[in-house]
């Protein structure tokens, strides 16, 4: 593995309560996520972060000549100030799941661009127009406005030199966004970035989310380094991350329930533990609000692997777990095996795709969610007829994925909260 060449930046931010400014992240917006950001502050960052809505694709110039028109005159009226000197940023989400209430601590840093598997690996596929979009914000504004979710395993001391120096300071800025309290502080002292990147010198990172924002970081860096327009310091090579230690207790990987609708009539739970009898274990059970709550717990006591299927209406759970092995690699030959074990690639492979979905008129309709309450919802609506409550896929599931140079079925991690955008935005040029 490459080593990582992480350093601070001068970042720009809001400061202050930035409880109307900041927003979550623009590939989960629809416009009236949007449009109610912007009522409420016409300074928020999706003013400048969400020209195209959605961004799946490149939308007309006007409008990301606009987005860096705005950003610049915020910049000028002061709405957002820069730093006056290198920093590493402090991050902290403090949150409640499931009754618990979790505080989850994070670097965030420019990162030194390389390639894919060569010092920060991928679990994801990506698609041409989400980049594309992209590539045209970051060319117009020159700035990266969204961090990359990044796990890194912490090798000791990073997160406490780290938040030794931020702890007892106030935070530049603090808010409160979709029930998440957030709050950043500047770490500048140059002995302690000094050690922060010693430690971090040896270290891969591996994306959680912003899959889409690191690869248009690379090829808006390639741009310019094959035109000769850059060198190997220029801001250009280091890619704004949010860096979290996999060993953080705040770092939650939610399940992600599927729901289906549009199924042939009689089709239901008993016929697919019918078709399935000979490779799936099944139980039986009441349906309980722990099902539905925290999945993770009760479906652990049927051991690695369990899924449990509901019928709309039903008031019983069908936990399945595959009994013989052999099936998926027969399904899935070019996959290793660390892919084939997944709850979701199981999910997918034989249930969806084997059976299910072979009972399914051509406008069948997949819904997810991670919260069981919209899974009840879903069935009660008449909308969805059958679904599967998962448990969430382990962190270390993720990395040996990544590692195995493959990518996950899709919708196969929800790492919980999402980042803020408009913490702390990352220039490109000096």
């Amino acid at each position: 593995m490459m080593k990582m060449d992480l350093r601070p930046f001068r970042g720009w931010h809001y400061t202050g309560d930035v409880s109307r400014r900041i927003a979550p992240p623009y590939d989960i917006l629809q416009p009236s996520d949007k449009a109610a950001l912007l009522d409420g502050c016409a300074d928020n960052i999706v003013a400048v972060d969400l020209p195209h809505v959605p961004p799946v694709g490149v939308g007309p110039d006007a409008l990301y000549d606009a987005a860096a028109a705005r950003l610049k005159a915020m910049k000028a009226a002061g709405t957002l100030v820069r730093d006056d000197r290198p920093a590493l940023y402090a991050y902290s989400q403090t949150y409640t799941w499931a009754g618990r209430t979790y505080t989850r601590r994070a670097m965030m840093c420019g990162v030194r661009a390389t390639e894919l598997y060569e010092g920060v690996w991928p679990h994801e596929k990506t698609f041409p127009g989400p980049k594309a979009d992209r590539l045209k914000l970051t060319e117009a504004t020159r700035m990266q406005l969204s961090p990359i979710f990044g796990v890194f395993n912490d090798p000791g001391d990073v997160s406490a030199t780290l938040w030794g120096a931020a702890e007892g300071a106030e935070p530049f800025a603090r808010g409160r966004l979709r029930g998440v309290d957030e709050a950043i502080w500047a770490v500048t002292d140059p002995d302690v970035i000094a050690a922060v990147r010693a430690a971090m010198a040896e270290v891969p990172v591996f994306i959680a989310d912003g899959h889409h924002r690191y690869t248009t970081a690379l090829n808006y860096r390639n741009a310019l380094r094959d035109r000769g327009a850059i060198d190997d310091d220029h801001e250009a090579n280091f890619v704004l991350f949010t860096l979290v230690p996999a060993d953080d207790p705040g770092l939650l990987i939610l399940p992600t329930h599927r729901l289906v609708g549009g199924i042939t009539d009689g089709y239901d739970c008993a016929a697919l533990m019918a078709e399935t009898a000979d490779a799936v274990e099944w139980r039986s059970v009441p349906l309980t609000d722990a099902l539905i709550q925290t999945p993770d717990e009760a479906l652990a006591a049927f051991g690695p692997g369990a899924m449990a299927f509901l019928d709309a209406g039903g008031e019983q759970a069908h936990v399945a777990r595959l009994a013989d092995p052999s099936v998926m690699a027969a399904l899935a030959p070019d996959q290793p095996q660390v892919w084939r074990d997944l709850d979701v690639a199981i999910l997918h492979k034989l249930f969806l795709e084997q059976h299910i979905l072979q009972h399914a008129p051509a406008d069948t309709h997949l819904g997810y969610t991670a919260r069981g309450a919209e899974v009840m919802e879903g069935l009660a609506s008449g909308r969805y007829s059958l679904a599967a409550i998962l448990r969430g896929t382990p962190l270390q599931s993720v990395i040996d994925v990544a590692l195995a140079r493959t990518v996950m079925p899709h919708k196969s991690t929800f790492f919980y909260p999402k980042l803020a955008t408009g913490m702390v935005l990352k220039p490109l040029e000096a």
